[in-house]
């Protein structure tokens, strides 16, 4: 079996990539590309024919793994569910550490971007959020604390 050299990029499929690219930029990310991608190699990769999307790659300023915003123009994008709970199936959040945890989650909320539940604080040494971002996507926050 091969074995897994490095952690490259999640990758999240959305409707309105400005919206949600803001918001990452919001928490820190920074915009490392903007691109069409259609043809052969999209089509035989993603195994969908004629495929158009836009991508944004979107890194932080230490490096590290980054995230791939699409959106498809070509097949229409399907909807998720904007209300995804932790029991469903599939990738349900991805998680950043962040410092000032409060302070991230105030920021969030004064752009409308809410708690899923509430701020947790785990054994006295991490707090924990998830926040509910733009398409219903999950972020989940973390703070070390002791």
């Amino acid at each position: 079996m091969a074995a897994i050299k490095r952690f490259d990029h999640v990758g999240i499929t959305v409707a309105d990539l400005d919206v949600v690219m803001d918001f990452f930029i919001g928490l820190g990310f920074e915009l490392q590309g903007r691109m069409v991608m259609e043809g052969e190699f999209v089509d035989t990769v993603i195994g969908i024919p004629d495929s158009r999307s836009e991508i944004a790659v979107l890194g932080l300023p230490d490096g590290g793994t980054t995230l791939e915003l699409s959106c498809f123009d070509r097949p229409d994008h399907e909807p998720g569910s904007p209300t995804a709970v932790s029991t469903e199936l599939g990738l349900r959040n991805v998680t950043f550490e962040v410092e000032g945890l409060p302070s991230v989650l105030e920021q969030l909320a004064a752009k409308g971007y809410g708690l899923v539940g509430g701020m947790g604080e785990w054994e006295g040494a991490w707090r924990m959020a998830y926040v509910r971002g733009p398409e219903g996507i999950i972020v989940s926050l973390t703070e070390q604390i002791g």
